[in-house]
């Protein structure tokens, strides 16, 4: 596969989370929310080092080709979706120097992030209640996000952020 940085960025930019049902003037897209997830991965894990940190910012990078769909949406959709983003994130993996298929520990790691990455945009920008973002995604101290905010931002500008990320990450793999 031809796989390009600048190709999973600009895909990513253009692609909104929460099927677009956020306040704000912009989507919140897949990219930004990627960002975030590796500010917030990085956070939790200090020490995992920038491979890791990598993955973590590559962790939805499969949207770029099949976009983002809720998870019961997912599941309604069966088991060749699932296939088919473990087939392209390993194809992405690989393209990256990354292992086709992440080791448990940090698949588990990144997760963990992402659901906090979720609650954080479930309370700020998709109208949940902090009670129901805590039942959904699990409660948390809020040590880890302290200092970060969900920014809505122009497709271009994010795309931009999300390879200078990307390049400053893969340098130091």
């Amino acid at each position: 596969m031809d796989i390009e940085v600048q190709d999973i960025a600009h895909g990513l930019a253009f692609v909104a989370r929460w099927n677009g049902q956020t306040l704000g003037d912009w989507p919140y897209s897949v990219a930004e929310h990627s960002l975030l997830v590796e500010q917030i991965y990085t956070r939790m894990f200090s020490g995992a080092g920038a491979k890791w940190q990598l993955a973590a910012l590559l962790h939805d990078a499969p949207e770029y080709v099949i976009g983002d769909m809720i998870s019961p949406v997912k599941e309604a959709v069966g088991p060749g979706y699932g296939a088919l983003d473990q087939r392209l994130t390993a194809a992405i993996h690989i393209r990256f120097g990354l292992p086709a298929v992440l080791p448990s520990a940090i698949k588990k790691a990144i997760k963990a992030a992402d659901r906090l990455s979720a609650w954080m945009e479930a309370v700020h920008i998709a109208g949940f209640s902090e009670p129901e973002a805590n039942r959904l995604f699990g409660k948390h101290d809020g040590s880890v996000l302290r200092g970060l905010d969900i920014r809505l931002r122009p497709p271009a500008i994010v795309r931009v952020e999300f390879i200078g990320r990307h390049a400053e990450l893969l340098s130091m793999c």
